[in-house]
């Protein structure tokens, strides 16, 4: 059974944080868009709902978390190639967005992390489908 996850962010201008999204190169479902919200969608199964903040907090009695000083989670996604990461995090900076951490790179997996305008935390990876070369880092450990 395929399962559909729906992201839910608070953001402090949906105009603006549609516009850096789109600059990514993402699409939005404009049959669930109006003045509060817009459906980012990442794919036939997973999609960001951008929430205005006072929507946003219809749905939970919890503060909202300043994602510019503090987090509560990263979103991740992945890409299809180092140069992808490097493609998709060069137009989140472009964008608007700031940088997070440095690159990450193991070898088998590579990741740049950046904010988006409302500070929150977004990674993009590839992985090498082969996976970690175990074999090799046994034979380099024994050498």
């Amino acid at each position: 059974m395929a399962t559909q996850i729906f992201v839910n962010l608070p953001v402090s201008d949906l105009n603006k944080s549609v516009a850096f999204f789109t600059a990514l190169g993402f699409t939005f479902n404009p049959d669930y868009t109006d003045e509060n919200a817009t459906c980012m969608i990442i794919n036939d199964n997973a999609y960001v709902m951008l929430l205005v903040e006072g929507f946003f907090k219809t749905f939970t009695s919890k503060d909202i978390v300043d994602a510019k000083g503090s987090t509560e989670v990263i979103m991740a996604f992945s890409a299809d190639s180092r140069e992808g990461v490097d493609g998709m995090y060069n137009k989140a900076i472009d964008a608007g967005g700031s940088s997070s951490q440095p690159a990450q790179d193991y070898g088998f997996m590579y990741s740049r992390s950046f904010e988006d305008l409302d500070g929150h935390l977004w990674e993009v990876m590839w992985m090498d489908p082969a996976g970690p070369q175990t074999d090799v880092a046994a034979s380099a450990a024994e050498a």
